[in-house]
């Protein structure tokens, strides 16, 4: 049976979901299209969330195995139980989409549960049903990007989705991609026991990020464990019932070689997910890396249909996309949503944590920007000390003229929680002297954010 919407989204992630709660706490009319039996979309169901319970878990292992003798816990005949493990990551995954679900009831958004296609402006076509509505949001996400040659079947070669599923650990496990999701779950399957080789075709980790931290960053991941071959492409993966056979060649030229594996992660990055959505038939543009093309206020060449989140340009980040499916809900309610795309901050959930926000040393540079460098080591903070976790520093950048925050970059423990301060201070225009003359806890890592901000004028107290 039809009926008819202010607003319908298709896809309940992040942006999806977030932008229809929104939109109904204001008043209009909403329905969430979602294919999948559960909502939620990649991050609850197969990302962000059973990555981090696997993070955890593989990190409490790997404490109770080496880390906590040195605090004189001495844990004899510590186990691995993988199937215990998968569980628990099961019901957390559960808790969370069941909560989308109830927050669905409870601010009653309409779930039309099958495939959502765009038939015009104000049609949507569920599984044969059509619904119509006045504004149409695009939120459908984005999958794993794909690589000639490396035939993914989610059993020996496998993506995010295949590797979250492991029901034994990998004697060998080659990671082709060091960027976040490669890096994270090769640290779980690291933990848990399983030498591991990561592939990367440019010459560092995690491109994007200041460089000085990613150099920093691979040191400390070669002191646990992880193997890398940077600079290096893989042309082809052959699978067996007892393996991989990778063929691996220099990315600037020479002579192949072939590596040996159990299981191959493919994590090359995402692209946006925008087919079998009708867009071509509805006139809705897409640039050439196939993402919705929008305007700033998140709406498509095509009037009433708007995108937002994996499926458009920027940074795919579960936070970035629930940012944007919020600021269009309260403008298709006629307030002003604003994202600030300066203060996005993005992190790697390995152990120790990476955390930045706003600009790097190198794009600093390319700008031609004048800037000051603040530093303060994790060795040098007592509760860093007193936690047993003292690797790496928080770096803060500032103008030099004003000595307005430009970007912040943190390599050590609970660098995700760290770096909030920091996105907080950017987002209202605050200059390192702020940071610095802010009072912070004693101990507590925070005062390693409070010294970086001091070394920025030369006053750092712990150093």
């Amino acid at each position: 049976m039809t009926e008819s919407y202010d607003v319908i989204v298709i896809g309940a992630g992040p942006g999806g979901y977030v932008c229809a709660i929104r939109a109904a706490q204001l008043g209009l009319r909403v329905a969430c299209v979602e294919k999948r039996a559960t909502l939620g979309g990649t991050c609850l169901n197969v990302g962000c969330i059973p990555s981090k319970a696997l993070l955890h878990s593989s990190e409490s292992y790997d404490d109770a195995t080496h880390a906590l003798a040195d605090h004189g816990i001495v844990v004899a005949g510590v186990t691995l139980d993988l199937t215990r493990m998968q569980a628990r990551k099961g019901d957390v995954v559960g808790a969370n989409v069941k909560g989308v679900e109830f927050l669905f009831r409870k601010n009653k958004v309409t779930w039309l549960k099958g495939t959502g296609r765009i038939l015009a402006a104000g049609q949507v076509d569920v599984d044969g049903t059509v619904h119509t509505a006045k504004h149409i949001v695009i939120a459908t996400g984005s999958e794993s990007t794909p690589l000639p040659g490396v035939p993914v079947d989610e059993k020996r070669i496998v993506t995010s989705t295949g590797a979250l599923e492991l029901n034994a650990v990998p004697k060998h496990l080659v990671v082709i991609g060091a960027g976040v999701i490669g890096l994270e779950l090769g640290s779980v399957w690291r933990r848990l026991g399983a030498e591991v080789t990561v592939i990367e075709y440019l010459d560092r980790i995690v491109p994007g990020i200041d460089t000085e931290v990613a150099t920093a960053f691979q040191r400390i991941l070669m002191k646990q464990g992880l193997k890398f071959r940077l600079g290096t492409k893989v042309t082809s993966a052959v699978a067996s019932d007892t393996g991989v056979t990778l063929t691996a060649e220099p990315a600037k030229g020479g002579d192949a070689t072939q590596i040996e594996a159990d299981i191959v992660l493919l994590a090359i990055g995402r692209r946006p997910y925008t087919e079998g959505l009708g867009l071509e038939a509805a006139g809705v543009a897409l640039d050439e890396r196939n993402r919705v093309k929008t305007d700033a206020h998140f709406a498509t060449n095509v009037p009433g249909i708007y995108a937002v989140g994996d499926a458009i340009a920027g940074p795919m980040l579960a936070h970035k996309a629930e940012d944007e499916g919020v600021a269009l809900a309260e403008r298709l309610a006629g307030q002003a949503g604003h994202v600030n795309y300066a203060v996005i901050p993005g992190v790697i959930y390995t152990w120790p944590e990476v955390a930045s926000v706003g600009q790097t040393e190198e794009e600093l540079k390319a700008a031609g920007i004048a800037y000051n460098v603040g530093k303060f080591p994790f060795l040098a903070n007592g509760r860093a000390r007193a936690m047993g976790s003292t690797e790496g520093f928080v770096k803060i950048l500032s103008d030099k003229a004003t000595d307005r925050l430009l970007g912040a970059h943190i390599l050590g423990p609970d660098a995700g929680t760290l770096i909030a301060e920091l996105a907080l201070a950017m987002e209202f225009g605050a200059s390192a002297e702020d940071v610095a003359r802010t009072c912070h806890a004693h101990p507590s890592l925070n005062e390693a954010v409070k010294e970086a901000a001091l070394a920025v004028a030369g006053r750092a107290l712990h150093i």
